[in-house]
């Protein structure tokens, strides 16, 4: 029996090690558009949108998208994506810049961006 169970751990620890990559690597393509929801939200800020009132949105719109199989969504694939997305919009509202600017640096640190992080 115990041989079973070191079986298990390993192949429990291989699942651990190798999950980011399988992790969501977004396209160029997706890239592009969540760059242009990145310059939405700098001037949805410039126009008097709050950091509380976009965040809160975002949030919610996580939920909806989590009702459709990855397959089916735009650019939010997993947990990290999620969290890529909202720190990038953090920044929007946290280290305001020009409209474009935001976008420009967001789509470097996109294409930039490995599975899983």
């Amino acid at each position: 029996m115990r041989p079973v169970l070191q079986t298990y751990a390993f192949a429990a620890v291989l699942l651990i090690v190798s999950g980011p990559a399988f992790a969501h690597k977004p396209s160029a393509a997706e890239c592009m558009e969540a760059g242009d929801f990145i310059r939405n939200a700098a001037l949805s800020r410039d126009n008097g949108t709050t950091r509380k009132f976009f965040l809160d949105h975002l949030r919610e719109d996580y939920v909806m998208i989590r009702a459709f199989r990855p397959e089916e969504r735009w650019f939010v694939m997993d947990v990290d994506d999620e969290e890529f997305l909202q720190a990038e919009v953090e920044l929007v509202f946290d280290a305001p810049l020009p409209v474009e600017q935001h976008r420009a640096d967001f789509l470097e640190r996109c294409a930039r961006r490995p599975a899983g992080l």
